[in-house]
């Protein structure tokens, strides 16, 4: 059944598991995942937040114990979720040893409506490192505006970064940008910047689920022939760009002192449109030194049917180019659509952390004890 993920690992390709729970840890599943379906990372986000603590098992004498120290919801639900990170964290060590720290993570959130705030999201991400206490740890900062020079701040610091919700290739390049000056600094501080790893998250499926309605709504025989391409085009040409900042002269300074490479990480890897294969967002995305996360069910039908024949990103930029420059063409801009995925991005974690919060105070309220 894994012979797919075998390969697509063989590849350089890193599968990491687009979810968390309580349950998928202390059932065994995701030590089971790990060892036989080449899991070695895990991300999590504020909407699998508020899916596994709302709907799931395994919190309630948590809960209960929160609730009898009459813990404000906020510090409840940062107790939960640092709770299931550093779990999941330990169970993945032995991957962090293996690959000397390059695999082996866990990603958990800055609050997600601090994503305007640079001091906020700084003051969170290490509060949230300290929190989890595990060096395998990946604190995720979103990429917009205010978040760009957090990242430099935060990865300054020493810690390490999973930057998150990025469609734009301009974004993309301030990311690496940020990075690289995280990493300047920390070496000026005298950190060992070897122990610094942080990933790139590009976000792929939504780019076709918006590019596609406009292309729907332009009607054409040439705007339908071009459904389904954008979201790839956009993802190989982010690559491109990977391969040329990781090949400049200021990042080969910096690798002579043992920095590592931030790598690309393909996001939100879940098929939305249903005349779609449930697997082109792995086929189509394999390159060395890539991270895919996977929701489980494309995890699972990757293991089952994936046609993995190799790296189907370079020696695509040409074609990449020429697609995003004929959906252009169609009068659809680029520079609005992923400005709206960024806006919608931060707006629709911020909306799954208020509901969490919401829930998360109803059961406090509800398990807390009578007063005598």
């Amino acid at each position: 059944m894994t012979d797919a993920l075998k390969r697509l690992s063989d590849e350089g390709v890193a599968i990491w598991l687009d979810d968390l729970s309580r349950k998928r840890i202390t059932s065994g599943n995701l030590a089971e995942l790990i060892d036989q379906s080449h899991v070695v990372g895990v991300t999590t986000n504020p909407a699998i937040f508020q899916k596994a603590i709302s709907g799931g098992e395994g919190y309630e004498q948590q809960l209960t114990d929160l609730a009898t120290r009459k813990v404000t919801v906020e510090e409840a639900l940062r107790m939960i979720t640092t709770a299931d990170v550093r779990d999941a964290a330990d169970i993945l060590r032995p991957v962090y040893d293996r690959t000397d720290g390059q695999d082996g993570r866990v990603s958990i959130e800055v609050d997600p409506r601090l994503a305007h705030n640079t001091p906020a999201t700084i003051a969170e991400a290490k509060q949230l490192a300290w929190l989890v206490d595990r060096p395998n740890t990946l604190i995720k900062i979103p990429a917009t505006k205010a978040g760009l020079p957090a990242i430099t701040e935060v990865i300054g610091k020493g810690i390490s970064v999973n930057v998150t919700l990025i469609f734009s290739l301009e974004r993309y390049r301030e990311v690496m940008g940020a990075y690289l000056a995280g990493l300047e600094k920390a070496k000026a501080a005298g950190l060992d910047i070897s122990l610094i790893h942080s990933v790139a998250s590009f976000f792929v499926s939504r780019v076709d689920s918006e590019i596609d309605k406009r292309l729907d709504a332009v009607g054409t025989d040439e705007a339908k022939a071009l459904k389904g391409k954008a979201a790839l085009a956009n993802a190989r040409l982010a690559y491109q760009a990977y391969e040329e900042v990781f090949s400049s002269d200021r990042w080969t300074a910096l690798e002579r002192v043992g920095a590592n490479k931030q790598r690309a990480l393909w996001a939100s890897t879940g098929v939305k449109d249903p005349a779609y294969k449930d697997t082109l967002y792995v086929d189509e995305l394999v390159a060395p030194n890539t991270v895919n996360t996977m929701p489980e069910a494309t995890l699972e039908a990757t293991a089952d049917h994936g046609q993995i024949t190799g790296d189907t990103v370079r020696g695509t930029y040409e074609q990449a180019r020429a697609e995003l420059d004929a959906v252009a063409k169609l009068g659809i801009s680029y520079d609005d659509v992923v400005q709206l995925l960024e806006d919608e991005g931060v707006e629709k974690f911020a909306v799954s952390w208020n509901d969490l919060l919401k829930s998360t105070e109803a059961e406090l309220a509800r398990l807390a004890p009578t007063e005598a």
